[in-house]
């Protein structure tokens, strides 16, 4: 973000005064988007935001640094905050404890934007009852070399499913490369049982287009094809919600569609301006969904009929980890994403008849949640590369350790 030229500005929203800091500080430069102009953007759509991540706990992702730097993820609420900010206390698999922000209103919602939220971040329950999710989340994450016709394909696919289990699905736009399906469900069932269902319709919809979508939830198993990321299920996970601004050059946003709408969307078409207007013009199409509300006893019966998932092999050393069925190799790991791909880069220069064999889903970025940020893990799989041309595994080319801080004198973690 570029340096602010004026003061805070503070505005009247329903009653509450919410102070925006630094208004005229640019966020998107491409656009030429500040701050201020962010806050009304929520101020304009906030139907449809709010709609999104109301009563919802949510992870504050803050971007302090601008869009080019990487956001840290703050889970515990402000100390300082107005008293009509709501929180919820969330407990977590880890034994620890968070009070978080709850966004009830438009005023809320200016509040975190003016913190540096770009995105909507919510949990996938409701204060009222943090143990029985009422959103079942399927996201679209398509590997490398899928393009945007294939994931349409596999939305499309998914209605079906969703239709034949008896649940209704509100579709959006990722914001990135991606799609999500939101499906309201009772909230009968603990997060182990909605993992569960969303794990069994991944399965369903790999099983009825091989190829076209995977529910293969290691990466290197996928190949080119739409991954349907059933562990955004799991408890302690979140997704951007419906509206959210996504920290990409164009402001692009993660935009709710109707299904008629899903065969000739494409996501670099939703962005600040082209949202604000479509929201003028025809208002929310997901105005519906509290109303939806279905129940997961079909998904959980198919369940029982397919049976457990395959499960990798595990390690031969004692160790219990998982052993990857795939010839890989680790080539960087890095605090940041562009660190990271100058590593494979270099890597790369070393390997270039290797590079040639390589599929584009044989290169594995992951971006991996740190305590309160990401950092970047890049692998190649060389299941394309003949054996006796395979090259082994070499120091890495950045060897960040994410863990460095919590390391004890003997290398242990504690």
């Amino acid at each position: 973000m570029s340096p602010a030229k004026d003061d805070a500005e503070v505005l009247e929203i329903d009653g509450r005064e919410v102070r925006v800091s630094s208004p005229g500080k640019v966020v998107f430069p491409e656009p030429g988007l500040t701050k201020l102009d962010l806050v009304r953007y929520y101020l304009a759509v906030a139907d449809g935001a709010v709609r999104g991540v109301a009563g919802r706990p949510m992870a504050l992702k803050r971007f302090v640094k601008g869009i080019d730097q990487e956001a840290f993820f703050q889970k515990r609420a402000p100390e300082k905050r107005p008293d009509w900010i709501e929180t919820a206390t969330l407990h977590y698999a880890s034994g620890n404890s968070a009070e978080e922000v709850v966004v009830n209103d438009a005023a809320a919602l200016a509040w975190v934007v003016n913190l540096g939220c770009l995105d909507l971040n919510p949990h996938p329950v409701r204060a009222p009852d943090l143990d029985h999710p009422d959103e079942l989340r399927i996201d679209l994450d398509p590997m490398p070399g899928v393009d945007w016709a294939q994931i349409v394909d596999v939305a499309m696919l998914a209605r079906d499913v969703l239709e034949d289990v008896g649940l209704v699905g509100w579709p959006k736009t990722s914001g990135s490369r991606g799609m999500h399906i939101l499906v309201r469900i009772e909230p009968r069932w603990d997060y182990r049982q909605v993992r569960l269902a969303a794990e069994t319709f991944a399965r369903e919809v790999e099983r009825r287009a091989p190829g076209l979508a995977t529910a293969r939830w290691w990466k290197e198993e996928r190949g080119e094809s739409v991954f349907v990321d059933f562990n955004q299920n799991a408890k302690d996970r979140t997704v951007a919600s419906a509206y959210s601004v996504r920290p990409l050059p164009d402001a692009r946003v993660s935009t709710p569609l109707e299904w008629d709408e899903v065969p000739r969307s494409h996501p670099e078409r939703f962005t600040v301006p082209t949202v604000l207007e479509r929201f003028a013009e025809r208002g929310d199409p997901h105005a519906g969904i509290d109303d939806a509300a279905g129940g997961l006893d079909a998904l959980l019966a198919l369940a029982e009929e397919l049976g457990p998932a395959e499960k990798p092999p595990r390690a031969g050393d004692g160790s219990g980890r998982r052993q990857s069925t795939m010839p890989l190799i680790e080539i960087a790991r890095a605090k940041t994403k562009p660190e990271a791909l100058e590593g494979l880069e270099r890597w790369n220069s070393r390997h270039p008849d290797v590079v040639a064999k390589l599929e584009p889903a044989d290169v594995l970025v992951d971006g991996m949640r740190g305590s309160s940020s990401l950092w970047y893990r890049i692998r190649v799989n060389l299941q394309h590369v003949p054996e006796d041309e395979r090259p082994p595994q070499e120091p890495l080319e950045v060897d960040y350790d994410p863990w460095a801080r919590y390391r004890n004198a003997d290398g242990t973690i504690g």
